[in-house]
């Protein structure tokens, strides 16, 4: 077991497993992380709730991917809040943290403050994507929005698109230690049963030959029931210790868990990163022709963009700009 007595868990996902049964799992903390992401904004409270909710739900999930691959969340709905978009960028080596960044579009004028905030992103879906590298085929499952928060649609993810059982048990929310500025603070749990007789899962809910096992067949018997029993373990934590900072993960899981054998690995820190920059914003106005750039460019002359991620603000001179730019042979290609 790692030895956790030095380690710094504010911003960081502990990955763990319960050696008495074929469940995995992660506890994640986010503090300054999540504080940045929402601080680069004017987020009404409702929609600070849902992005932080959406973070911390990328940190959980986004830890099992591989090196230098990027997994994302978007939701999407036709409520007052249309968007929100999460990106978590995997460490591009072994001894570096994973970048996650989070944002939401959405109209002011119809904010409630009386609404549920997962009742304010309305009819939607919510979708995963998987981005593996260049040279492959991103990968992404959808689901509808259900389950009264994002939480709950996750899970539901899980359990239709990969057949695995799946249980989030999160908290967030403003925060503040004695002597602190309030600052935004997420903490949570991930549970996850995978199968055991193989590493596969069936895509179209049947199994038989091969190995592949529905989510019926991997909870069947006694690992129902140790599922079963993680998840009323579960059902016993505390907001304050799932966000912290004053009760450790390692405790926690120890509190939650004693008698389910929990086993921790290495953390992963996470940190606010953002990859936008001047080139990918040039190619992303490539596909527009010049009139289409007219239409763009300002009464000062130039082409403005702002990153929605981080704020970077981009200027550019139009002429520089849309396929036309590039010449016959760029436009033809």
């Amino acid at each position: 077991m790692t030895t956790t007595h030095e380690i710094a868990w504010d911003d960081t996902v502990l990955p763990f497993q319960l050696d008495l049964s074929d469940i995995r799992g992660r506890v994640a903390r986010l503090d300054g992380t999540l504080d940045r992401i929402l601080s680069q904004h004017s987020y009404p409270a409702s929609v600070e709730a849902l992005v932080a909710e959406a973070a911390l739900l990328t940190a959980l999930i986004g830890q099992t991917v591989k090196l230098r691959w990027k997994l994302s969340l978007q939701i999407r709905g036709n409520g007052p809040v249309r968007i929100i978009a999460t990106d978590y960028f995997a460490p591009a080596s072994e001894d570096a943290p994973a970048q996650i960044r989070a944002w939401a579009a959405y109209d002011a004028e119809r904010i409630d403050g009386a609404d549920k905030p997962f009742d304010l992103i309305g009819q939607g879906y919510f979708a995963i994507l998987l981005d593996q590298g260049e040279g492959t085929v991103p990968y992404q499952g959808i689901t509808p929005l259900s389950g009264g928060s994002l939480s709950a649609c996750a899970e539901t993810y899980f359990a239709q698109s990969e057949q695995l059982p799946t249980r989030f048990q999160l908290s967030y929310g403003l925060s503040q230690m004695k002597g602190q500025a309030e600052r935004w603070r997420a903490g949570g749990v991930m549970l996850q049963h995978m199968p055991k007789a193989s590493p596969f899962v069936a895509q179209d809910g049947g199994s038989g030959e091969g190995g592949l096992l529905t989510h019926a067949d991997i909870l069947d018997g006694s690992e129902g029931e140790n599922w079963a029993r993680a998840n009323i373990l579960l059902d016993t934590v505390e907001e304050l210790e799932l966000i912290g900072p004053t009760v450790q993960p390692t405790d926690l899981l120890v509190r939650l868990f004693h008698e389910e054998g929990p086993r921790v690995y290495d953390p992963q820190p996470v940190r606010f990163g953002c990859t936008c920059s001047s080139d990918k914003v040039r190619q992303s106005l490539s596909i527009y022709s010049a009139k289409d750039i007219a239409t763009m460019t300002t009464d000062a002359g130039i082409v403005t963009a702002d990153c929605q991620f981080c704020g970077a603000h981009y200027e550019f001179d139009p002429a520089t700009l849309g396929f036309e730019a590039r010449g016959e042979e760029g436009a033809s290609a």
